[in-house]
């Protein structure tokens, strides 16, 4: 962006100089210093070459370099008082440079925003004042127009600046997104599915290997949180998150995890909280049902409400179980599950029967 204005300072320098130029050669003779006029015009043309090379380069483009461009189209404002014959300034003719002088105001506003090129403006201003101080209005509308370049000028390179730093951000989080998404794919494809493998026949074989077993459990909860933590940190700032996102990483051979095709978006806190707790009801899949037991998950988009299902073959338990339990100071169930959903403003509901295996439901409304 920043390139591209100072390209578009350097074509307006020339066409304007072109305009000029046109002006002095066709005027000259009504002068009342003809040869000054085309001095003037030569050094305007060394001038517009000297200021178009260094601001090519950002090296180029220093405070004070500015600062001297300015003087100078300051500069040859006030030699037309000199050059021009009094007759011609009262009848209004414009300066010398006329709108050459903007140039270096669009340098200012490009270089400094909208405040350094009203002080650029206000410089040259100052100029147009001194060359004519009656201020007809060909003067009053050429300063009102210096003084809208300026300010105007540098809000939109500011403007600018802040869309392109908004789009290269956006650029560098869709390109993290998408490294994320090829490194989970690789885990879940190969880590997690062997440590849900060794987790399984490790609960199956007993002994020894059910500690390795448990173990491998730990490990992959904890590798499938990573993940989805990280799917939680491309939230772009607006306070929502994608459920899929979060629950997806969950499927394993063993759990299969239905999600609809859009985005099903809640507050962070909830769809965390969601997370969180389809985490907690797998992992009592993995140890208290059978050895084996599958497990499914389903995501629904209801409209006003989202709700997730957690469903397993495997042993059950009887209906007053949980009760006991809590009953007995094991929260695990009321705390990890319930009691985070209740605190996220949803709700979670557990259904459970000797031989039928369990389902938890999570819901929550969006208001």
């Amino acid at each position: 962006m920043a390139e591209q204005m100072w390209r578009v300072v350097a074509v307006f320098r020339i066409v304007t100089f072109a305009y000029a130029g046109i002006l002095i050669i066709a005027n000259h003779d009504h002068y009342a210093h003809p040869a000054a006029g085309l001095i003037v015009l030569a050094v305007m043309v060394v001038w517009t070459a000297v200021t178009i090379a260094a601001y090519a380069r950002p090296a180029g483009r220093a405070r004070w370099v500015i600062a001297t461009d300015v003087t100078f189209a300051a500069a040859v404002i006030l030699s037309t008082k000199w050059i021009e014959t009094a007759a011609r300034i009262t009848a209004g003719v414009p300066t010398l440079p006329t709108s050459w002088a903007a140039a270096p105001i669009l340098a200012c506003a490009v270089a400094g925003g909208p405040w350094t090129g009203l002080a650029g403006a206000a410089v040259t201003s100052a100029a147009l004042f001194a060359e004519h101080p009656s201020l007809p209005q060909s003067t009053f509308s050429g300063i009102v127009l210096l003084l809208i370049a300026g300010g105007v000028g540098g809000y939109v390179m500011r403007l600018g600046l802040a869309a392109e730093a908004a789009v290269d951000r956006v650029a560098r989080r869709e390109a993290a997104i998408a490294e994320r998404d090829r490194i989970a794919r690789g885990i879940h494809d190969s880590v997690l599915q062997v440590l849900a493998l060794v987790s399984s026949r490790g609960r199956a074989l007993g002994g020894e290997a059910a500690e390795l077993g448990a173990l491998a459990a730990d490990q992959e909860g904890a590798l499938r949180m990573l993940v989805s933590r990280s799917a939680a940190d491309d939230d772009p700032g607006h306070g929502l998150l994608d459920v899929r996102a979060l629950l997806e990483p969950f499927a394993t051979s063993g759990i299969s995890v239905s999600c609809p095709a859009t985005a099903v978006l809640l507050t962070k806190t909830a769809a965390l909280a969601v997370a969180a707790a389809t985490s907690e009801a797998l992992d009592n899949v993995r140890l208290h049902a059978s050895p084996g037991a599958r497990a499914w998950v389903l995501v629904e988009d209801e409209g006003p409400a989202v709700t997730v299902s957690i469903r397993d073959d495997g042993r059950g338990f009887a209906p007053g179980r949980l009760a006991e339990a809590a009953g007995s100071g094991r929260l695990g169930v009321s705390q990890s599950i319930v009691g985070r959903m209740r605190d996220a403003g949803g709700t979670a509901s557990l259904t459970s029967s000797p031989g039928n295996g369990t389902e938890v439901e999570l819901r929550v409304a969006r208001d």
